[in-house]
Formats: structure tokens, C-alpha cells, sequence
């Protein structure tokens, strides 16, 4: 049997670093950057506004799916634990990009209020534009 070829992809979707959608990464990390403000100012509407929804995340095994903004920061909260007061991220490269998708693979570390760590982690982010407005809509994370 022959193997595929990994980087025999289809048009459009980037493989290196000199053909991403320099615009589209643009785009993704500032909806990134806007999402740890928000976490982090616990501001549920922008957070939300950070989001697609319905939104998705894969972890421990189990798809969540969040239809609505309603429950999603409360979900949050009891994701990170009662010893969570902020978080920040880490590596945040763009693996591929098109102008109306990007992947990221992102590390991102939750902090106690005295700066100690709670966890560092490592995530898969879709960040997709919809109807104009860039959002993230997929996440695959091996955090709780």
C-alpha cells in the first residue's frame, strides 16, 4: 500500500511559514490575544465575543459543545479549579493558514494569585472567520 504523501494538500491551505496567510494569522492571534484579556478581566461578554458558537472542544476524550454563550465561562471556572486567578500563553505558532482559517498550536499556563503554576498545557486552536468575524471555533486541548 502506498502512503499519501503528509503534504500533499489541497489549494489554499498552507505548509510553511513563507506561504501562510500572513493577514489570516494576524487575524487569529489577536482573537487569541482578546480571549486571554477577557479570561483573564473575567469579562464574559467579551470573552464570548472571542468565540464562535456553536463551539466545540475536544478534551479528555469527550466533545463539548457549546451551543450558546450562556455557560461557558462558568464551565470554564470549574475546568481550571478554585486556585485559578489568571492565565497567559506561551508558544502560539500558526501551523497552517488560509484567508478564512487558521491553526494553531498553542501552550498557554493557568496561575495561582501569587504567580505560582497551576498547569501548563498544550492545544490545538481553529480560529475561522464567519460571516466577516474572526473567532475561535475549535479547540482540542490536553487541559482539564
Amino acid at each position: 500500500m502506498v502512503e499519501p504523501d503528509l503534504f500533499d494538500r489541497p489549494a489554499g491551505v498552507a505548509v510553511t511559514s513563507e506561504t501562510l496567510d500572513q493577514e489570516a494569522v494576524a487575524a487569529a492571534l489577536a482573537v487569541l490575544d482578546h480571549h486571554m484579556a477577557a479570561l483573564n478581566a473575567r469579562d464574559q461578554v467579551a470573552l464570548a465575543a472571542t468565540l464562535h458558537f456553536p463551539h466545540y472542544r475536544l478534551a479528555g476524550g469527550h466533545m463539548r459543545v457549546w451551543n450558546e454563550p450562556d455557560t461557558y465561562f462558568a464551565d470554564f471556572l470549574a475546568r481550571a479549579g478554585d486556585g485559578w486567578h489568571h492565565s497567559a500563553w506561551g508558544v502560539r505558532t500558526p501551523v497552517a493558514a488560509a484567508a478564512g482559517k487558521v491553526h494553531l498550536d498553542v501552550t498557554f499556563t493557568r496561575y495561582r494569585i501569587d504567580g505560582t503554576e497551576l498547569g501548563r498545557f498544550r492545544s490545538l486552536w481553529i480560529v475561522a472567520r464567519i460571516a466577516g468575524r474572526w473567532a475561535a471555533q475549535v479547540r482540542s486541548s490536553f487541559a482539564a
